[in-house]
């Protein structure tokens, strides 16, 4: 077994309050019909959110993710995971907790037309 899968099931079972939130929202396929995993491995990465069908990653960024220093982490693990062939957005947590149904909208939009196949 892969170290990256024990490390997301950690994560699944912690999950900021943030990815709770949004959880509720791409769980069980409420996002128009796609399927989203949560904590997912991609390449040495676990990100926060993953539609494998449509090569979309969400990840949900509080404020660590703020520092100089963390900002050029994440471009680097972004150019890594695109490389792999998923786009990302970046969700903030204060956009989660103040305007939930706006970030389900954003994500929608990210995904392709039509209904899932």
């Amino acid at each position: 077994m892969s170290k990256s899968i024990p490390r997301a099931r950690h994560l699944r079972r912690n999950q900021t309050t943030a990815e709770a939130k949004l959880w509720r929202v791409l769980r069980n396929r409420r996002l128009n019909g796609w399927k989203f995993r949560r904590p997912y491995p991609i390449d040495r990465f676990i990100v926060d959110f993953a539609c494998v069908e449509t090569r979309l990653v969400v990840e949900v960024d509080g404020a660590t993710h703020s520092t100089e220093r963390e900002l050029v982490y994440d471009a680097a693990r972004a150019a890594i995971i695109e490389a792999c062939g998923f786009a990302l957005p970046r969700i903030l947590n204060a956009n989660i907790h103040q305007d939930l149904d706006g970030v389900g909208e954003t994500i929608w939009a990210a995904l392709p037309p039509g209904d899932p196949v």
